[in-house]
């Protein structure tokens, strides 16, 4: 919350007792009023004022009227939005506005005229709101339907106005691309250095090319392409037209070298799977001996009885 240091708090309590706060200038005043808009938290201060009795003396509609609170938190949070996306915005006018909030129009273009703002401040204050919506107008438009060209506007964009669509935005588109370019866009912005170093090891040369082929990379992630490290190599090539080089042929691994086998086959042991073959085979054979042997002995008793009959006919005729 806000506490005023001890000291501060005696000096302060001195000037109500002696009703010092009902003779302040309206310059001191719109000085007062400058600083509070400029301020973190200063809804807290306002409310302090209005406790006090002090917003009297700043301005009477002001403190009939009240301070525009609701508008106070909303663009504090749109501050605390872009504080977490890394950025670190002035919203002095806009805070500004958002205190007049509850006042008409000429009731604030008059308050701030008798506080002694000066012109050029009030038309940037009570200005913002036009600027803004026609940024909008912009943000939503053809130019920037792709989510590149609304990149590119949302990063030209003055933070004062991105914060007020953020808190005062009635549509949900504004409110959607602001977030997405906050939350998303920008990191992957940040993370473009992996993606130029890739482009250089794939052998493309800085240049005109270089910058255009990166920019086309990131309009494509910012698509949703391109989350890993294939994909990124992949639409890096296409883009840059280098195109993958031939794989190389992968060596063949040296086979073991066998044992040189010997000329004669040693003699299998008796009864090992070897020797039960070579028995089987040499039955075979023996088979076939013995069924060729009976033709033979066919034969040579024939032969056998042939000559014994030629001696029998030579006998007779003697």
């Amino acid at each position: 919350g806000f506490h005023l240091e001890q000291r501060t708090q005696d000096w302060f309590n001195l000037a109500i007792e002696r009703d010092l706060h009902h003779s302040i200038s309206p310059d001191d005043a719109g000085d007062e009023l400058r600083a509070v808009a400029a301020e973190e938290r200063p809804a807290t201060i306002m409310k302090a004022w209005e406790a006090a009795g002090i917003l009297e003396a700043v301005h009477p509609n002001l403190a009939k009227r009240h301070p525009g609170y609701e508008a106070i938190a909303r663009l504090s949070k749109a501050r605390e939005d872009l504080f977490s996306a890394g950025l670190r915005p002035r919203l002095a006018n806009p805070m500004l506005a958002a205190v007049l909030a509850r006042l008409k129009d000429r009731e604030q273009s008059a308050l701030l005229s008798k506080l002694g703002f000066r012109v050029a401040e009030i038309d940037a204050a009570l200005g913002i709101e036009d600027k803004a919506l026609a940024a909008q107008k912009e943000l939503l438009g053809r130019k920037c339907k792709d989510a590149l060209d609304a990149f590119k506007f949302l990063e030209k964009m003055p933070l004062e106005q991105m914060a007020f669509l953020m808190a005062e935005s009635g549509k949900s588109q504004t409110v959607s691309k602001i977030r997405a370019y906050l939350q998303k866009w920008r990191p992957l912005r940040s993370g473009l250095p992996a993606a130029i170093a890739e482009l250089e090891g794939i052998g493309m040369p800085h240049g005109a090319k270089f910058d255009l082929v990166i920019e086309q990379f990131f309009g494509a992630q910012l698509a949703g392409r391109g989350k890993t490290p294939e994909e990124r190599i992949k639409i890096l090539r296409k883009l840059s037209g280098i195109k993958e080089p031939p794989k190389k042929k992968e060596e063949k691994k040296e086979e073991k070298k066998k044992p040189a086998k010997s000329p004669e086959k040693a003699a299998p042991a008796p009864g090992k799977p070897g020797g039960i073959a070579a028995r089987v085979e040499a039955r075979k054979e023996a088979a076939k001996v013995a069924a060729q042997a009976p033709a033979a002995t066919v034969k040579a008793s024939a032969g056998k009885k042939k000559g014994k009959a030629a001696k029998k006919t030579k006998k007779r005729g003697k």
